[in-house]
């Protein structure tokens, strides 16, 4: 008797933990994104501009060179993207909150894993597979089908703080990891940061939300309790909005247009900055230097990749998309003229804070051409096209400098690879009704 009251106790606790969230005088969404945040971090340390900051300290350390780093988060990458469309489809059917919880805990085993590789192989198949878990369900997938259910007119604002919460994390990934390793080895800077991902999993697992409606509220914070003529001019319930069919998806000449355009940014944007902290050692600069020179610039993309997602809700996102590419263009220009000892630190701050937003476009591009009931689905589908382009980029760049001894040809690429995405993104129509 007194086992199964106690049974029962415990049953009802478990319950009540599990639906308890906190009450802020202000829209849950922003907890949410605030939240995310903390997933974000977990995951940047195995991120490409992480690994791209302290790939010479780990290569040093190893006795390998920099393409078999570069390889490597190449292959992790490219894994991560072939998730991507079974965890978009299960996030658009399940929600986040598990998946983002589990995904915290395994990279935190994986980062702890990872320390203690001894040969090429090991280190491959943890920062793979701790790759593949981090990226999709803490970084981008996940947040920003989160910013897309939570928000609808302040859409791509959201979309720029899961894009904040990245680049920071990264930014600060990059301090401690560059610090630990520099006083003691990169292997206490991963084992560390895997015994810290692993608590850091509660705050997830008892706040984020799969919608609005799971707290009582509808997107931008409206209250769920409304009368009726309230509820009549309010925005299409989610049970109302239109479901895209896979046929529907792929058969739209707007999404390859963006499928494209995203694809070719992105590999055009890691390839230069998976190069940027070589090309200033190679110049002449400390590593500690160079990179504090990306994390200043990725820092700054941080803050500014909000200010254009709040830009494209009150103009467009395909002329504001545009607008960045093409500032994009100048500062990659200068790269091919500029001396890493001369203008190298500021041109390398200058080009990460502008470009940071880049690879959050396509997926503002996709927010403006489909909504919330379907956005992890048609995430999922262009994220293997995504990743692709990102473990592409590194692995490309270092091949190119190494036949060439030269950084110009990735920034020349990079400049024609920005032209060819401004034409596709003019090309999307992004007026749904009329797609």
């Amino acid at each position: 008797m007194a086992s199964t009251l106690i049974g029962i106790l415990l049953k009802n606790l478990l319950r009540l933990i599990y639906s308890w969230h906190p009450k802020p005088p202000f829209f849950y969404g922003w907890l949410v994104l605030g939240v995310a945040a903390v997933g974000a971090f977990v995951a940047a340390s195995v991120s490409q501009t992480v690994l791209a900051g302290v790939q010479d300290l780990i290569a040093y350390d190893m006795e390998w060179d920099r393409k078999t780093i570069a390889l490597a988060a190449t292959f992790g990458t490219w894994t991560s993207g072939m998730t991507m469309p079974f965890i978009g489809r299960l996030v658009d059917r399940f929600g986040p909150r598990w998946m983002m919880l589990s995904a915290a805990i395994l990279v935190g085993l994986g980062l702890i894993f990872l320390s203690e590789s001894q040969t090429v192989w090991q280190f491959f198949f943890a920062y793979i597979i701790v790759r593949s878990i981090a990226g999709p369900n803490l970084q981008n997938l996940i947040p920003r089908t989160i910013a897309v259910n939570f928000f609808n007119k302040r859409r791509n604002l959201a979309m720029g703080i899961t894009s904040l919460n990245r680049i920071v994390s990264e930014s600060v990934n990059i301090q401690i990891i560059t610090t630990l390793s520099t006083a003691f080895s990169w292997r206490v800077a991963y084992r560390t940061l895997g015994l810290a991902a692993i608590p850091l999993s509660l705050p997830i697992f008892l706040m984020v939300r799969h919608k609005p409606e799971d707290v009582g509220q509808l997107s931008d914070g409206t209250p769920a309790q409304r009368d009726e003529a309230t509820s009549s001019n309010s925005s299409i319930e989610p049970s109302k909005e239109r479901i895209w069919a896979l046929r529907e998806i792929v058969t739209l000449p707007s999404f390859w247009f963006i499928l494209t355009a995203e694809f070719v940014a992105v590999s055009s944007t890691s390839m230069v900055v998976f190069q940027l902290v070589p090309f200033l050692v190679d110049g002449g600069m400390s590593q500690v230097t160079a990179a504090g020179a990306l994390t200043l610039g990725n820092f700054l993309a941080g803050i500014s990749v909000p200010l254009w997602g709040w830009l494209t809700d009150r103009f467009t996102t395909k002329k504001i998309s545009v607008v960045i590419v093409l500032v994009s263009i100048l500062p990659t220009i200068l790269f091919t003229v500029v001396t890493p000892l001369g203008f190298g630190f500021l041109l390398v701050v200058v080009w990460t804070s502008i470009t940071g937003a880049v690879n959050v476009l396509g997926s503002m591009m996709l927010g403006s051409v489909f909504n919330r009931s379907s956005f992890g689905t048609v995430t999922g589908i262009s994220g293997p096209s995504r990743t692709a382009a990102m473990g592409l980029g590194p692995t490309a760049g270092a091949l190119v400098v190494s036949w060439t001894n030269s950084y110009n040809p990735i920034f020349v690429t990079a400049i024609l690879g920005y032209i060819l995405v401004i034409v596709l993104y003019s090309s999307v129509r992004t007026e749904s009704s009329q797609l």
